[in-house]
């Protein structure tokens, strides 16, 4: 019996060992790999040596990194607060079933299906000076334009614009989804006690899907951390820097300057911030949760 069981155990088993493998090869392995790479100095075309820390040592003195990892900090503290904030909002005007409710559910989120090529692109023809949307309208109303992309503290806002606009269908249908969930016992229960709007909002709807809240925070530290495409095709980091974030640093050390482990070791700190981020979120979120339960 104690035999058959364990042969049980083992058939179920199989079943995962495809995703296994997949887990292995492309997350496992490669972070082990940059790891690896992160004590070594190489490139592309050579063996490489054993440096120990010397990588890190370099990637912190250097100025252009301090200076993309000002950047990406920005860019996420404003970004994923935007998002979540926007994302619940629009969620909580659209938590009906009407038609009309539905075109804009696929209104808002037919942004997130784009590459971020169509979404530079379309941006691009928003925040280009001379014939730009934003540049039209200015001559309409006698105002000076502004080169959005090409002015520092203008350009990464402009990304941060464009992003948010991309990014924004999966918070709104995740928040979404999480007030279907809520009992509607609840509700009826406060409309006899006559609770106001803002009283069911903040006793009954938000701590109800408290933890879907935190899901989208931490998932969206989590892609706004890898900014790269937007920053690179709309404003190729410039000007000066002040829109180049952690990624493309990366990218311009390992791929242009062919410094692979000095890239690695980059790597190697944005992983690092992006996992104290996200378990400082979850930590701290799951403690509010408790202490409101």
């Amino acid at each position: 019996m104690a035999e058959s069981y364990r042969r049980s155990q083992w058939s179920h088993g199989l079943f995962i060992l495809p995703f296994l493998l997949v887990f292995l090869a492309l997350l496992v392995f490669p972070l082990i790999w940059g790891m690896w790479l992160s004590v070594h100095k190489v490139d592309l075309f050579g063996p490489g040596r054993f440096v120990g820390f010397t990588n890190y040592i370099r990637v912190a003195g250097d100025a252009v990194f301090l200076q993309a990892l000002r950047n990406t900090m920005v860019f996420v503290l404003v970004s994923v607060p935007s998002l979540v904030g926007l994302g619940l909002f629009l969620a909580l005007a659209l938590n009906r079933t009407t038609r009309m409710t539905s075109f804009f559910r696929g209104l808002f989120f037919s942004s997130s299906v784009l590459s971020v090529t169509i979404v530079t692109l379309i941006w691009r023809f928003v925040f280009i000076p001379g014939d730009g949307l934003l540049a039209v309208i200015a001559e309409q109303l006698g105002l000076p334009q502004t080169g959005f992309l090409s002015t520092s503290g203008w350009s990464l806002f402009s990304v941060g614009v464009a992003t948010v606009w991309w990014c924004l269908g999966l918070p709104m249908m995740l928040f979404l989804a999480a007030l279907q969930q809520v009992p509607q016992d609840l509700y009826e229960a406060a409309a006899l006690d006559n609770a106001s709007p803002w009283r069911v909002l903040t006793r009954i709807t938000l701590p109800s899907i408290a933890r879907t809240i935190m899901l989208v925070t931490i998932i969206q530290i989590v892609m706004q951390f890898q900014l790269f495409g937007q920053a690179q095709l709309m404003t190729n980091g410039g000007p000066n820097g002040t829109s180049r974030p952690l990624v493309m640093y990366i990218y311009e050390v390992g791929f242009v300057r062919w410094e692979v482990g000095r890239a690695a070791a980059a790597s190697q700190i944005l992983f690092l911030i992006i996992l104290i981020a996200a378990m400082a979120q979850y930590v701290v979120t799951s403690r509010k949760t408790e202490d409101g339960a």
